[in-house]
């Protein structure tokens, strides 16, 4: 059909629409017009600085009861997130022939946000990597969630936290890395944002960004659904929304704008393209919509419940330090490098790293079995045939 011959071709289109036209506006914004980018600019400045204030404030009350440091240097690398994408879509807004590096860039720090998210809740579950495995060697046996659900799988084996960890872990590392490619090739005019075309590199990237933003946040549902009655009280799902309604609302909010911008319905202006119109409508909704999330950020992440969780004795921890600590994000680079050295263990099948009757000796060892209930060995006497049928079993009874 035309139609579809017509979609076809614009993925081996070479030529890209151009984002931007010719002309630059130089008038002054202080020249007394008010102009409808002017308005704009005013309502979008105005709600990212009253977003900007309100995730100050939380902040600044999560940093002066700062009481659980693993748990709230998570929690504060995810409360500025309304912040950041408020910001970042008002510059994008102001400089809107610029939009593309500032898009590219705000996402990067979503990667950063799931990560904290997935720390946090192992923090929920257990402060340390031991505490956290002993919680999960009592999971049963299990079918995955929803659509794999005819695969089943051992939380209790000893790689499947480092295989969730890195679920999470390797969007962290790649959605930044991605951005810098995207601004680059932007730079080069290679990147081609507004078209997927197979002689373009934004196609390819999406791809990657496809895979991997999927596998992060699948690797968040199966954790969740493995461990969501533990985490009772603790508002997990509230929290887990709220992040994805702010990426929701920036993707779909773009795609609904590019539709409109693509039918005709979003017209171009003497200096911006239909293109420009369309990302700066996005943009400004992001910088109100941001104002709504600031404050529902503040109620499912608040401060209230460590702010009397200090034990006696214990030192006060000035707001700077606080913020300074979840500015430090070496807590990241241990994981993935605790993932990675499990990882050449494993194939060495370093023992530990496997569910056999070494790897399970081996925890025990550890104290992974110290909450199984004592059980008196068998006495076998003289009877060598049980003697030797409970060798046989693994039982290691004299």
């Amino acid at each position: 059909s035309p139609c579809r011959s017509l979609a076809m071709s614009s993925y081996f289109n070479k030529t890209c629409p151009a984002e931007n036209t010719a002309g630059i506006d130089q008038a002054d914004f202080w020249d007394g017009r008010w102009d409808a980018h002017e308005v704009g600019w005013v309502i979008a400045g105005a709600t990212a600085a009253v977003s900007t204030v309100i995730t100050l404030c939380t902040v600044y009350l999560h940093a002066h009861n700062y009481t659980k440091p693993k748990e709230q240097r998570q929690i504060l690398r995810i409360l500025l997130m309304p912040a950041v994408y408020a910001i970042v879509s008002f510059f994008s807004y102001r400089y809107f022939r610029a939009y593309t590096y500032y898009s590219v860039s705000v996402v990067a720090y979503e990667s950063l946000v799931l990560a904290a998210f997935l720390m946090l809740l192992l923090q929920y579950i257990g402060e340390s990597n031991e505490e956290q495995r002993r919680v999960l060697k009592d999971k049963e046996k299990r079918n995955i969630p929803f659509p794999f659900c005819c695969i089943r799988f051992r939380p209790s084996k000893p790689y499947f936290i480092h295989g969730l960890k890195w679920s999470v872990l390797q969007y962290s590392l790649l959605r930044p890395l991605i951005s810098i490619i995207e601004i680059i090739c932007q730079a080069y005019d290679v990147l081609c944002p507004t078209q997927y075309s197979v002689y373009y590199a934004e196609v390819y990237l999406d791809a990657v960004d496809f895979v991997s933003i999927s596998v992060a946040l699948y690797g968040l549902i199966v954790f969740y659904a493995l461990v969501k009655e533990r985490l009772a009280g603790r508002k997990p799902l509230a929290k887990f929304l709220s992040i994805k309604i702010v990426v929701m609302l920036l993707f779909y909010q773009s795609f609904i704008f590019s539709i409109l911008q693509s039918h005709g319905v979003i017209k171009a202006t003497e200096y911006w393209t239909a293109t420009n119109v369309a990302d700066g409508l996005s943009a400004l909704c992001v910088c109100c919509e941001m104002v709504v999330m600031s404050c529902v950020f503040a109620w499912a992440f608040s401060y209230t419940e460590y702010k009397h969780a200090r034990s006696d004795g214990a030192g006060h921890t000035s707001v700077f330090w606080a913020i300074l600590d979840s500015l430090n994000y070496a807590d990241f680079l241990r994981e993935g490098w605790r993932g990675l050295k499990f990882l050449w263990d494993f194939v060495r099948r370093k023992p530990g790293t496997h569910a056999g009757k070494r790897s399970r000796k081996l925890l025990a060892e550890k104290g992974f079995a110290a909450e199984q209930p004592l059980v008196a060995p068998p006495e076998y006497g003289l009877d060598f045939t049980a003697a030797f049928e409970g060798i046989e079993s693994g039982d290691s009874s004299p």
